[in-house]
């Protein structure tokens, strides 16, 4: 959501962004070569892997403007290892600052982090790895590999970011309740004030000290009736004030408009809360302590309205504050008490624990960790991450590649699963997925996981096969 406010300056809390981590070197397939010895050993070095995306949380960032204008994130690919055993530089991370409190989920409204704090870190997309190169890959049967594998893909994803603002004090209130004038007064924050409906086109967050408390307070833009509903600006930034442990109606008592009244003004945000709560889950707003303040008591009528009314606050259970922000009168007792229900609320959490960085790799299969699944008419379809990375780090314009592909899946076991599953010689045989699989035909007489190669880069089981 991109909203102007005053100067052009715009404010976004809601971008789509098309992230791409960068793919791993090729190894490299080398031989050693000096003056009377003319093969020295492999010293293909492996590539380097490839640049991660990274979300990183920067408080001094206060929207997601610049994604919105740059949507697409790509970072560098890992360089090719070379010979003489010089390993692939590295591809660097790009680090994508984004403003505290920012939800990242899937397009399909997923959450994958919530990342609130100062420096909390998120990998959104996983640079591939490097390709080892021949030198890795020699063995006493393979002495002098004349192949390497090639780097693999980095992740390449859509993600959603969504600001929600950390605050602990929601305002809420019609437009022109002087809930920006209100935290203009009560904090050294500097929001644009005027008097027409709409005036706030960004949620606006000051901070405020009391006694020994010090809190964030929030106002919540364009909240009319219907604004769960999409009317208006209000439901664009209800998110904003779903983290908030405490809500303050700001109750204009001296509005010219007909037909409007402080009661019912409350009891119109109200039911807009409540509508929206069926979005939030287990944190209804409808749930949170909540106080009433009275604005606008400068104003000779309004104070008239404002003592009329408190009582039917009151009978609610509800902490009533008439106050002025252009006066500053009763601010003192609205910023005490504000201040106790933060503080009450933050005693109730359980006590905070040491900030961990939990390393989850995504773990590599195991031995059997594939399947094959009979397509008919002699047809195989075999799935599983080890064989489908495989497949992506094999160059098939070399034979000696492919016959190592071979050995790797016969050592998997996927020609005794084959066997077992009633494939006959000639069987098709698709690794990946329907719609973007490598093709092979099956020949079981041809012996697999035993390393046949003849001269490099050559295979001899493959003779007349290509």
């Amino acid at each position: 959501m991109a909203a102007g406010a005053g100067s052009g300056a715009q404010f976004v809390d809601r971008v789509v962004l098309h992230v791409v981590a960068g793919n791993g070197g090729n190894g490299c397939a080398s031989v050693h070569r000096e003056k009377f010895k003319p093969l020295g050993g492999p010293d293909g070095a492996n590539g380097g892997r490839g640049g991660d995306v990274v979300l990183v949380v920067d408080t001094g960032a206060a929207s997601l403007l610049e994604y919105h204008r740059r949507p697409h994130r790509r970072a560098p690919n890992g360089k090719q290892g070379q010979g003489g055993h010089r390993t692939g530089a590295d591809g660097g991370d790009i680090v994508l600052t984004v403003p505290d409190g920012t939800v990242v989920k899937t397009p399909g409204g997923e959450v994958l982090a919530d990342l609130v704090g100062e420096g909390t870190r998120f990998v959104v997309a996983e640079g591939g790895r490097g390709g080892l190169g021949n030198a890795a890959l020699a063995s006493a049967k393979r002495k002098a590999p004349g192949f390497a594998l090639l780097g693999e893909p980095g992740d390449e994803r859509d993600i959603v970011l969504e600001l929600k603002s950390v605050a602990d004090v929601a305002l809420v209130g019609f437009p022109s309740a002087g809930k920006s004038s209100l935290i203009a007064a009560l904090s050294a924050a500097k929001p644009k004030i005027a008097d027409y409906p709409f005036t706030t086109l960004v949620p606006n967050l000051g901070v405020v000290s009391a006694g020994d408390e010090t809190f964030t307070v929030a106002d919540v833009p364009g909240l009319i009736e219907g604004a769960s509903e999409g009317r208006g600006l209000g439901l664009a930034f209800l998110r904003h004030i779903e983290r908030s442990s405490t809500l303050a109606h700001v109750v204009d008592c001296a509005t010219p408009e007909p037909g409007r009244d402080p009661v019912t003004d409350f009891e119109t945000i109200e039911n807009e809360l409540r509508a929206y709560d069926r979005a939030l889950g287990d944190r209804p707003l409808s749930d949170r302590p909540r106080l009433v303040v009275l604005n606008k008591v400068d104003v000779p009528d309004a104070r008239e309205l404002a003592d009329m009314v408190r009582p039917e606050f009151e009978k609610r259970g509800l902490r009533v504050f008439e106050v002025s922000a252009a006066s500053h009168e009763g601010l003192r007792e609205l910023a005490f008490a504000m201040a106790e229900m933060v503080a009450e609320h933050r005693a109730s959490l359980p006590p905070a624990e040491p900030t961990r960085i939990v390393l989850r790799p995504t773990p590599v299969a195991g031995g059997a960790d594939f399947a094959v699944k009979p397509m008919g008419d002699n047809t195989y379809l075999i799935t599983g991450e080890k064989p489908v990375r495989w497949l992506r780090q094999t160059d098939f314009a070399n034979e000696e590649a492919v016959g190592y592909l071979a050995d790797r899946l016969a050592r998997l076991g996927v020609e005794d699963k084959l066997a077992a599953a009633g494939a006959e010689s000639g069987a098709t045989v698709l690794i990946g997925t329907p719609d973007d699989a490598v093709v092979f035909d099956w020949e079981p007489e041809i012996a697999a996981g035993e390393s046949l190669p003849g001269p490099r880069g050559t295979d001899r089981r493959l003779d007349g096969r290509r």
